[in-house]
């Protein structure tokens, strides 16, 4: 028992040792205790710049007129002149309708014309009262007014250079005085019709330029001109209307055309931040960047923006002409943090 005992002790004392030993070096620091190293951010200076103040709003293309082609009563129709996707000009004929009534007014009209020159030249050689020639040269001239009624309603002519967009009848069918015979449609020019926010009602003039675009034609764009401003303000949308002009002389524009109509305010100096820049808080509209500042730390900064113009914003309050922005690397940042810049 004394020989293990002794054993023992050795071994508590070589123990001992070694660790009195390990006492005298270093110390291991844990990794929670390392200094935290300073994040890597890559910045860029901004500035002031001019910045073209516009918005894009939604619209549908409409013909500038649009005419539909009727009698003013049910005649049966005898000739069909022109078909859909036609284009007309004004005064071109497009359908005739029954001539019975119009040659029987013809007749009434040249009887009238007749009678009345003889009574004339009567009344000149005293053989005949004012109040009889009065009364004949009345009734010529009702049965020419009908005459020319029934001419304007019988012969259908186009009243606009434009395209035929509809025809509802055949040769040979009765109008109805339902739908129309024709519907014409002037599309050179076009116009639009585009709702805009009240606060920009001072900013707009007539005559000012727009650009549209169509789905139609990607990539392409159209110039219009402001031609009427609406006087009144949509008291549910708070947007008043304008109507644009499009001369479309190539026809390319068609009514009922989806359009993206690009309206310009004018220019701000302001300044302009890359879109790489702004964070947007989760849970609410507000955008913030990071500034640096001349110590190397970051403030969290919370920014007004304006337009968007491709990857860049418009700055309207928050960020100094001149300031630097971090533009990445913000993953690890927060308020007041000192940071590494890339490239430094």
């Amino acid at each position: 028992m004394k020989k293990i005992f002794a054993y023992i002790s050795v071994a508590a004392v070589l123990a001992a040792a070694v660790s009195c030993g390990n006492g005298k070096g270093k110390q291991e620091v844990s990794p929670t205790e390392k200094a935290e190293e300073a994040p890597l951010v890559s910045v860029v200076t901004v500035n002031k710049q001019s910045v073209p103040q516009q918005t894009t709003y939604t619209s549908s293309v409409e013909a500038y007129a649009k005419n539909n082609i009727a009698p003013q009563q049910a005649l049966r129709i005898s000739k069909i002149n022109v078909e859909i996707g036609d284009f007309v000009k004004a005064g071109q004929i497009l359908a005739e309708m029954d001539g019975l009534q119009l040659q029987q007014a013809e007749l009434q009209m040249k009887n009238n014309e007749t009678e009345f020159q003889r009574l004339k030249d009567l009344y000149e050689a005293g053989g005949l009262s004012k109040s009889d020639l009065d009364a004949m040269e009345l009734s010529y001239k009702v049965s020419k007014t009908t005459y020319q009624n029934l001419l304007d309603n019988t012969i259908l002519r186009s009243p606009i250079n434009g395209v035929v967009s509809a025809r509802n009848y055949d040769k040979g069918d009765l109008y109805s005085m339902g739908q129309p015979i024709y519907t014409v449609e002037q599309i050179a020019p076009v116009k639009l019709l585009v709702g805009i926010s009240e606060a920009e009602y001072s900013k707009v003039k007539k005559g000012n330029e727009v650009e549209i675009s169509v789905d139609a034609f990607p990539g392409k764009s159209f110039k219009g001109t402001i031609n009427r401003i609406y006087p009144t303000i949509n008291q549910l949308t708070h947007t008043f209307n304008v109507e644009v002009i499009v001369p479309n002389r190539d026809y390319v524009l068609r009514p009922g055309m989806f359009a993206r109509v690009t309206v310009r305010f004018g220019a701000n100096n302001n300044v302009v931040i890359p879109d790489t820049a702004v964070i947007k808080q989760t849970g609410s509209g507000e955008r913030f960047v990071y500034v640096l500042n001349a110590d190397g730390t970051v403030t969290y900064q919370n920014v007004k923006l304006g337009v968007r113009n491709g990857n860049e914003y418009e700055v309207l309050e928050g960020v100094e002409d001149g300031a630097k922005v971090v533009v990445d690397g913000q993953a690890r940042l927060r308020d007041g943090i000192k940071v590494r810049i890339a490239g430094e």
